[in-house]
């Protein structure tokens, strides 16, 4: 079991891509702090999976984007499991508004929850890390953050930073011992976005785009997270892993 003795917060952890890298991370042996923003049947569920396989986790409510709760999920984890040595920042959100309709409450909204939530809890899970003897900050990107997304130019720029945000962190926390690094999903199947792949037409020209012809699923991405929490990634730290079927080479 590569995660042995691990602890992990794993924000947006009860639905889609937080779920399978929660389940993930458990299965080779890490607790998981399993958060949610409002879901709490979701989280609870994923939870109870890990335990049921024998694993160790529990669901913490906290709003990523409300910094004053930071606290809350980072003592659950030392609290409930002793310590804290990874931390994925999966919680974001992307809203369909094209540019010339773009409103500051977007604005605000998606770079509170994508960018200053994920920037301000790293640093208060680094500093627990610190205490433990380092760790690994993994941050769910996706490959909008160097290809724009029409109609949804504010989610692009909170991804684009969040590339620099990795790398910035990567460079400063290096010498704590705490590699940080990124996943961007290309196509990936999820709840959200299950109906509208499911229109042949529309399925037809993704897989176009796709030099792999298939859509992703959210076990890919939990594999990237896996292989950049253990250490097998330990020299890694400031990089970017695109987990999209080849779709940026077209």
């Amino acid at each position: 079991m590569r995660l042995k003795d691990r602890v992990a917060i794993v924000t947006g952890g009860g639905r889609g891509i937080g779920q399978a890298i929660s389940v993930g991370l458990a299965r080779e042996g890490s607790a998981v702090v399993v958060n949610y923003s409002r879901s709490a049947k979701l989280a609870e569920e994923v939870a109870e999976r890990i335990r049921h396989a024998g694993g160790r986790a529990v669901a913490i409510q906290a709003d990523v984007k409300e910094l004053g709760e930071h606290d809350r999920l980072v003592s659950a984890a030392i609290e409930h499991f002793g310590s804290l040595n990874i931390l994925v920042n999966n919680a974001g959100i992307e809203i369909l508004e094209p540019f010339l309709e773009a409103r500051v409450e977007t604005w605000d909204l998606t770079l509170a929850v994508n960018l200053k939530g994920a920037y301000f809890l790293s640093q208060k899970a680094a500093q627990a890390m610190i205490r433990f003897g380092g760790g690994k900050i993994i941050n769910i990107s996706s490959v909008h953050d160097v290809e724009p997304l029409r109609n949804r130019a504010i989610y692009s720029v909170s991804k684009g930073g969040m590339t620099m945000m990795t790398k910035s962190l990567a460079l400063e926390l290096a010498e704590h011992k705490i590699n940080v690094n990124s996943i961007s999903p290309g196509a990936i199947l999820t709840d959200m976005n299950r109906k509208s792949l499911s229109e042949p037409a529309r399925l037809e020209r993704l897989l176009g785009k796709i030099p792999l012809r298939r859509i992703g699923e959210i076990g890919d991405i939990a594999g990237a997270a896996v292989f950049l929490a253990s250490a097998e990634s330990d020299y890694v730290t400031g990089s970017t892993i695109y987990v999209d079927g080849g779709l940026l080479l077209t």
